[in-house]
């Protein structure tokens, strides 16, 4: 299948890092669709643990030509230093693609965000503070800075200058802070375009000639569905679309050029931030998966908010996207749990829904509905097959793959690569 989508169904960190790797030896072409270094991937690989912020999975393989595409929006400070640490390991960075139409993360953005999220106290959204919102605000305004800007640094000297006249007044009068001078963007930016010009091109041309001569293209999205700007638990998500839809906006392709699209579906659900979550356990259910997970954010270390596996938030999920099959990660991190719980609806003024709710006062304020599953104690790690998990854990597996109407391709029993078991 020349064309596949990877996505998170839930609030993102759903271990996409490590199935971009598994399928990254069948495929030719990896591209990144969306988003930031607000968000990260950890690949381990034999001996080797990787941190990408930016760079796609499957960069052990040197086959492999990575692609940051269109919607992805790009802090080059952070994209060479990520590039450098590769080169430290021995992985080869020459073979990678930006496009040159991605927009970039400049000084003032970081800035921002930074200053905005302070100011917002108690009502913060939770971001980063990696410039990635106030970013994709320049995009849309047409006060944006692109990768190909970086060409012309004339060009380059002129939209930062256009930018600053309205940042500055922002900075200085609403934040009391002080102003940002263009001549140091312009000088600290001319080293970046010497090192990254080499890498921008138009990658959507690339992508598209990649497919029409049958090479395998994955597009690997970051965050998930419930972060999406259109779609997720919205004010608290994140400024893309990480939807399947977002795949085909954010690297230029056309939809008919997408054969499957796959979701990564953890056996729990996390979200990092603020916002609104109905099967949140801050109890010793939630510490176990926590800690037992190490479920601490790849890009800043924060600490996630765990719960129960949501049914609605799947199904809603497997909708948006279009699901063709599915996969489930970190099953073994509910061993030692005696009894698993499970929402298959919530509850809001005496009305049960059993997909997500049509506004957002009902998901703030719904109580789950939940059946109890029961647990294992089994060291699951080493599984090879289904039939080597214990009855509890493939009668769990199964009751998702019911209520979801979609069947997981592999399950995931631990970090390495070799621990999945392919269906």
């Amino acid at each position: 299948m020349p064309g596949r989508i990877l996505i998170g169904p839930q609030w993102g960190d759903e271990g996409k890092g490590k199935i971009t790797d598994i399928l990254a030896d069948k495929m030719d072409v990896i591209v990144r669709y969306q988003g930031g270094n607000n968000a990260g991937h950890t690949v381990v690989n034999g001996d080797r643990e990787l941190k990408l912020h930016l760079i796609p999975a499957g960069v052990f393989y040197p086959e492999i030509v990575p692609v940051i595409g269109d919607g992805v929006v790009v802090d080059p400070k952070v994209l060479i230093d990520e590039l450098d640490g590769l080169a430290a390991q021995g992985i080869p960075i020459d073979r990678l693609r930006i496009s040159a139409n991605a927009h970039m993360i400049m000084p003032y953005h970081r800035v921002l965000d930074q200053a905005s999220e302070a100011h917002l106290g108690k009502a913060k959204i939770g971001t980063t503070r990696k410039g990635v919102g106030p970013a994709y605000i320049d995009k849309a305004a047409r006060l944006g800075i692109r990768a190909q800007d970086l060409l012309d640094m004339k060009i380059f000297r002129t939209k930062v200058e256009q930018a600053l006249a309205l940042k500055n007044e922002i900075l200085v009068k609403i934040y009391d802070l002080p102003a940002i001078d263009a001549d140091e963007i312009v000088r600290e930016h001319e080293s970046y375009a010497a090192r990254l010009a080499p890498h921008i091109i138009d990658t959507s041309l690339y992508i598209n000639q990649m497919l029409d001569a049958g090479k395998e293209v994955l597009f690997e999205g970051a965050q998930g569905t419930l972060l999406d700007l259109d779609h997720g638990t919205y004010p608290f998500v994140t400024s893309s679309s990480p939807v399947a839809g977002g795949a085909c906006a954010g690297s230029g392709v056309g939809p008919l050029r997408i054969d499957e699209v796959t979701g990564i579906v953890k056996a729990y659900i996390t979200r990092v931030g603020s916002g609104p979550f109905p099967t949140e356990q801050t109890n010793e259910f939630g510490e176990h998966m926590c800690e037992v997970g190490c479920e601490y954010g790849t890009t800043t270390g924060r600490q996630r908010r765990c719960g129960w596996l949501d049914i609605p938030i799947l199904r809603y999920a497997v909708r948006v996207n279009g699901l063709s099959d599915m996969v489930l990660t970190k099953l073994d991190v509910l061993t030692g749990i005696d009894k698993i719980k499970l929402c298959t609806g919530y509850r809001y003024n005496d009305e049960v829904y059993r997909d997500f709710p049509p506004n957002q006062t009902i998901f703030h304020k719904c109580e789950p509905i939940y059946e109890e599953h029961p647990g294992w104690s089994e060291d699951i790690s080493a599984a090879k097959t289904m039939d080597e998990l214990p009855a509890a854990a493939r009668d769990y597996v199964a009751r998702i793959e019911e209520l979801a109407g979609l069947t997981f391709s592999m399950v995931s029993v631990g970090q390495k690569r070799d621990q999945t078991i392919f269906k």
